[in-house]
């Protein structure tokens, strides 16, 4: 969603060849037909590293681009292909995947430190540029923090009435790592104390399972699994808290969202997330435990005064820092090569 952001603010200034080894293109729908992008295929199986670095350096010379762009671990044998350069190498990466939650894994780590020496490394998050700066043990001068930005128009920043049955909501992919599992039995406890209701907006793997728990955990009545929605800014207007209940994130663009539709955030406390809210609303980003985000629902699912004198900092916040406007310049003078790394 930000590539399709960037492309379409860019305009014509840059052509763009996409290729998703996932074979995924379903964003290709969100861009206009009349924006200078191309698609490309290619078969890259897995277990198959120097196979596919050769075949990704073939197409690198064949395709011969200004620049490189890789996303994510997913696309490292790009970069290791660019080694010798061919082009310009701009590597971003969002964050890991649940195998990594705790700690590097060895071989990445050493592979990251490597290949990614000599290329321009962005991150969205300040813990992100930490981790490449020091664990990953690349130049200061190469790497880059770009935090996540939103169009803010799109998220109306109004004060709430006070309720007596308030909405607590999630907009997350229904995947291990988001652990709605623990968000489901920390609203059990919160259902204790507050008349409240939970909407859960994704869609994903754990669907069917989550749907399960909340029926075991007697809370059908009480939950709403809206599913997979294209244009998820009006339905934060109808919640009252957001929540996260991730064991892994970076710079999650939906508390960004969250932030900006003026809500209050109950959240475990990963990656940005605590410096990403206002420091009003950071007593409420609590530890990876059911009960401690049970604890932190709750006082906000209570307290309509503090819900609006939140949300109202957490939107000042987002509108000082988050603004997608500065997105796009940082990223246009990246691919322009005309940036400079500043900490």
């Amino acid at each position: 969603m930000r590539l399709v952001n960037l492309v379409t603010a860019f305009g014509n200034r840059h052509r763009h060849i996409v290729i998703a080894l996932d074979g995924n293109y379903a964003c290709a729908q969100r861009l206009a037909p009349h924006l200078p992008v191309r698609y490309e295929s290619i078969d890259a199986p897995k277990q198959n590293t120097l196979g596919n670095v050769r075949k990704f350096r073939r197409r690198l010379r064949e395709l011969a681009p200004d620049v490189l762009v890789t996303h994510n671990w997913g696309a490292i044998e790009w970069a290791m292909a660019n080694v010798p350069r061919l082009a310009r190498h701009i590597h971003i990466e969002d964050g890991f995947g649940p195998e990594e939650r705790n700690s590097q894994m060895r071989r990445r780590l050493l592979t990251r430190r490597v290949v990614l020496a000599r290329s321009s490394v962005v991150l969205p998050s300040r813990n992100l540029w930490r981790i490449a700066s020091t664990v990953w043990g690349l130049a200061h001068r190469n790497v880059h923090y770009v935090p996540n930005g939103i169009s803010l128009g799109q998220f109306f920043g109004l004060e709430r009435p006070f309720t007596d049955h308030p909405v607590i909501g999630t907009v997350a992919g229904l995947r291990n790592e988001k652990n709605l599992s623990r968000l489901l039995r920390a609203f059990r406890q919160v259902t204790e104390q507050v008349a409240a209701g939970l909407v859960i907006v994704g869609d994903g793997s754990e669907r069917a399972m989550l749907e399960a728990l909340a029926a075991q955990l007697g809370l059908c009545d009480q939950v709403h699994f809206a599913g997979q929605v294209d244009d998820s800014s009006s339905l934060y207007r109808s919640f009252d808290v957001f929540a996260l209940s991730s064991d892994t994130e970076q710079m999650p663009l939906s508390v960004i969202e969250a932030m900006a539709s003026s809500l209050p955030i109950a959240a475990t406390d990963v990656g940005d997330v605590a410096t990403m809210v206002a420091d009003e609303n950071r007593p409420y980003i609590v530890a990876r435990d059911e009960t401690a985000l049970a604890a932190a629902m709750t006082a906000l699912a209570r307290d309509g005064a503090l819900r609006v004198r939140l949300g109202a900092a957490n939107r000042a916040k987002a509108e000082s820092e988050f603004d997608e406007a500065a997105m796009i310049a940082a990223y246009a003078a990246l691919f322009d090569g005309t940036a400079k790394a500043a900490a």
